[in-house]
């Protein structure tokens, strides 16, 4: 087994008059990956050859971009965790609804704040919606990467029990609570299972497509990364310990369809059509020409 390590979640806190401000780990990741991504795709638009044409949009027109898609990924990210995690706890108590610094984010939630974010935009500015989502696509993976490592060194969304010898011993009452367990429990580190398999090697794989002339069909990039993440979702969270909502004496893998044992997941009911419409867009995309200079 292999020690948690010693990385306190927070980098730095300043206190002024008796408030303290830190600035976090699981912050620092959302806006490194926002900025990257920003970067990365106005670098995109200005090179027409990766295109087969004109790109969808100029490359300073991404900054307005950029405004809109924090707004998808905080106000989606924050009311997918109130519908499909807890909805009749904040129904009880809306008030704490926008208390997102407490904690409690969707990705699936975040992702279709960003969907829809970026279909307002598009249509507002006359964007082609396909063309300008492969191009977000490309860059997803790196805040997915970043956001799965501030998970390891917040110690949240561990795995289950193992005795592999890659097995991490998390800090805390409820990561130590392992049923049969003698002295320290070792979980599998899903949160690096997540950041290799949904950040570092679909974003290899969108980027070799890139390279191949991919963004010449429209929703092919689009496509991969759903299915891709869909695909990596559903296989980690066969060692990903579920939402503890979920978990009953009965139903002791969180399982939300399906029996006790042999069932899903609320993360793969939610993964599951990401990689139906991917799969869909991808035979969409290889079915037409590729656009040409």
């Amino acid at each position: 087994m292999i020690p948690f390590p010693d990385i306190a979640p927070e980098i730095f806190t300043i206190t002024l008059g008796g408030f303290s401000l830190s600035l976090r780990w699981y912050a620092l990741a959302y806006l490194a990956g926002l900025i990257i991504g920003w970067q990365v795709i106005a670098a995109m638009m200005r090179r027409p050859a990766i295109w087969g044409g004109t790109p969808p949009t100029e490359a300073d027109r991404v900054d307005d971009l950029l405004t809109w898609v924090i707004l998808g990924v905080i106000l989606g990210g924050r009311l997918g965790f109130v519908l499909f995690y807890e909805p009749a706890y904040y129904l009880s108590n809306p008030a704490q609804i926008l208390m997102v610094w407490q904690g409690g984010m969707s990705f699936h939630g975040g992702f279709a704040g960003v969907i829809v974010a970026t279909w307002f935009w598009s249509r507002a500015q006359g964007v082609p919606v396909l063309r300008l989502a492969d191009a977000m696509a490309v860059v997803a993976p790196i805040g997915i990467f970043f956001g799965r490592l501030a998970n390891f060194i917040n110690a949240e969304l561990w795995g289950r029990p193992t005795d592999l010898p890659w097995g991490v011993v998390f800090p805390g009452e409820a990561a130590q609570a392992c049923p049969g367990v003698v002295g320290p429990c070792a979980r599998h580190p899903s949160q690096l299972y997540e950041a290799g398999l949904e950040g570092l090697v679909l974003g290899l794989i969108l980027w070799a497509v890139v390279r191949a002339g991919g963004l010449r069909r429209p929703g092919l990039a689009f496509g991969i990364f759903l299915a891709g993440y869909g695909l990596a979702r559903i296989f980690v969270e066969l060692f990903r310990v579920a939402d503890p909502q979920f978990i009953t004496p009965d139903n002791p893998l969180g399982h939300v369809l399906g029996g006790p044992m042999i069932g899903l997941t609320m993360g793969q009911v939610l993964s599951l059509p990401m990689v139906l419409i991917g799969l869909a867009l991808i035979w969409r995309a290889r079915a037409r020409p590729p656009r040409t200079t």
